[in-house]
């Protein structure tokens, strides 16, 4: 066992004031949840076939596949029944490469309990652009590499240009048209999150095909210039192609007329590098929603980092169903689900979870590096409901006769200033 296991890591303070990540899981063994080991890799509480001959499989098995998803092949005992669809990977889904970067999505089509969010993963070189476009759903972005340069304008005709970096994300609400372009040395990669299960990248409203689709005349007559302008416009969607670097930033905004049309929203949010929302020996979260980000209305976000050996804690999102996107590391996710269902499930980087709202669950760092993964909402803000508060709030009486543990048990299990978090 870990030599974690022995302490109960000092809990973090967040927006309901309760814990969020776990060290380990030895503080519910306290609480007679003596079942459940602190490493998930570490199989003592399978069943006892899954140690003998039964468990053998003389004919064909994908190894790369199954040692990738141990808890998956064969999961705990106290799996039982199924829940919905709560596992899928971006390295399962085909890209859609174009001369100067590529994209692939995780959507309703492929994981269909998802019917709130879907996911874009996308890939710039350096100049090279997402064209001008809009979408009917709010785009939320983290930059998982390198930069770019976006622009979103407002309605109202005013415009914001900035510059983003790894860690750092942005907002689009939806029909805002807007643009993306990826600077030196190597251009960008990024994580899209759309308030649409259904939504596809396929489906944008381009600025290239809108213009190949109107008459050149209308096109004169609307924009005062000749027909002849129009006659080079591309004529296959552009979606995503080369460019040469931009020039500065404080350029772009100059050119285009400075603070006179200059957006007083800001678009972008450096999440990465802020103070996290909590952080203990187990781990951290760093929060944001509307509270800290005004304009992220329809998107909510927390950027999870557990140390080896810990946990996010058990716990359930009243509201809104929570999409993942692990970063990197390894982790096992179990999902409870009415009636008498549990589905224990792996992850590694590039992966995307499901967890319907209400559901409760826990994410287990099963690897010995640190387990980094995004947790997101079709939701304004970020809530959840902590099993740990919730057992030391309620009576003694109420706990001997649900759980059969005493008062003096239960005072045991972290508080907001002690334990797990």
């Amino acid at each position: 066992m870990l030599s974690d296991q022995k302490s109960i890591a000092v809990s973090l303070e967040n927006p309901t004031r309760r814990s969020f990540i776990g060290l380990s899981s030895v503080a519910l063994a306290t609480t007679a949840f003596a079942g459940l080991t602190a490493h998930a890799q570490e199989r003592a509480s399978t069943q006892k076939a899954e140690h003998d001959h039964s468990v053998s499989d003389p004919g064909q098995e994908n190894k790369a596949l199954l040692a990738l998803n141990p808890n998956s092949n064969t999961p705990p005992p106290t799996d039982h029944g199924d829940v919905v669809p709560i596992w899928y990977s971006f390295d399962l889904v085909k890209k859609r490469v174009g001369e100067g970067g590529w994209t692939h999505e995780v959507t309703e089509r492929v994981l269909p309990s998802s019917k709130d969010i879907a996911g874009v993963n996308m890939r710039l070189t350096a100049g090279s652009y997402r064209e001008m476009h809009w979408h009917t759903a709010d785009e939320w972005a983290y930059v998982l590499y390198g930069k770019a340069r976006v622009t979103v304008m407002q309605p109202d005709g005013k415009m914001f240009i900035g510059d983003v970096e790894e860690g750092d994300l942005w907002i689009f609400p939806a029909g805002h048209p807007h643009s993306i372009q990826g600077l030196g040395p190597d251009g960008t990669e990024f994580l899209l999150v759309f308030n649409q299960g259904g939504f596809s990248e396929d489906g944008t409203m381009l600025l290239s095909e809108w213009i190949a689709h109107t008459p050149p005349e209308v096109l004169a007559k609307n924009t005062g210039l000749e027909v002849s302008v129009f006659a080079n416009a591309p004529k296959p969607p552009l979606y995503i192609f080369p460019g040469t670097q931009p020039g500065s930033l404080a350029a772009d905004k100059a050119e285009i007329g400075g603070e006179t049309v200059a957006a007083r929203s800001q678009y972008t949010f450096r999440l990465k590098s802020m103070a996290p929302t909590k952080s203990s020996k187990g781990g951290e979260v760093r929060i944001v929603d509307s509270k800290n980000f005004p304009v992220s209305k329809h998107v909510a976000a927390a950027l999870v980092t557990v140390k080896p050996g810990g946990m996010r804690e058990m716990h359930w999102h009243p509201h809104d169903s929570e999409w993942q996107f692990y970063i990197a590391g390894k982790a096992r996710m179990t999902v409870f689900f009415p009636v008498d269902n549990a589905r224990t499930v792996d992850f590694n980087a590039n992966d995307v979870g499901y967890v319907p709202n209400n559901a409760p669950h826990y994410i287990e760092n099963t690897g010995d590096t640190d387990l980094v993964f995004l947790e997101t909402f079709a939701s304004s803000e970020f809530v959840d409901v902590s099993l740990n508060q919730w057992l030391r709030r309620v009576p003694s009486e109420m706990l001997k006769a649900h759980l059969n543990i005493d008062k003096a048990q239960a005072m045991k299990i972290p508080s907001e200033n002690q334990g797990v978090i």
